[in-house]
């Protein structure tokens, strides 16, 4: 069981840890710093702890991480990131803007990171370490793997299967019962009508 109010070390400096820092402070959390390879990201008022190695040397027992970069350029980064940390005995906090609408029939993983204003139906499941981002919709049933990047705005309607490292663009829709399946990217403003196979690249109306 993870203790939920340890305090938090934030990996990363870009964009979207910005977006991280507003949600953990929302949750009234306490964060120790950022880590970073260099201190010339600023972190808006956050404390620079140096590099990953601050981590090594602290207890797992005693602080909680979250990533702090997305997926648009790391994908897979992510997922080394949270396997890497994992291994070495460190647990990921995870994320729930207070303006987030999560069904109590909902199943999240760990250091899963629901931001503002984004919605989750009745028994929808969002597995370890995936962000659903600013507004996203996920309805009824659906089922999200690992690592996933769920964009600002994407529309997934009931019983979508998204499986992981995907990564759906910004105001994607995802019509019913869809299947998508690893390392998808879906472009912004898709309409995603028919399944879609391992490794592909697919954007338009309709995605192809």
């Amino acid at each position: 069981m993870i203790n939920s109010h340890l305090p938090v070390v934030i990996i990363g400096a870009g964009g979207h840890a910005k977006v991280v820092v507003d949600t953990l402070q929302a949750m009234q959390c306490e964060i120790l710093g950022y880590t970073n390879i260099t201190s010339e990201k600023p972190l808006l008022n956050i404390k620079y702890l140096g590099s990953d190695d601050f981590i090594i040397n602290q207890n797992p027992k005693n602080i909680l991480l979250v990533i702090g970069f997305g997926s648009v350029k790391f994908a897979l980064e992510r997922q080394k990131t949270f396997e890497k940390w994992k291994s070495l005995g460190f647990s990921f906090k995870s994320l729930i803007h207070p303006s987030a609408i999560i069904s109590q029939y909902a199943k999240l993983g760990e250091g899963v990171q629901v931001l503002m204003g984004s919605l989750i139906q009745a028994c929808a499941t969002i597995k370890d370490n995936c962000i659903i981002n600013t507004g996203a919709s996920v309805d009824h049933d659906c089922f999200i793997d690992s690592h996933c990047h769920i964009a600002p705005r994407v529309t997934l309607s009931g019983g979508v299967t998204i499986s992981s490292n995907c990564h759906i663009g910004t105001g994607a829709v995802v019509i019913q019962n869809i299947i998508i399946e690893n390392n998808v990217t879906v472009g912004a403003g898709a309409v995603v009508i028919k399944n879609v196979s391992s490794n592909s690249v697919v954007y338009g109306i309709p995605a192809k």
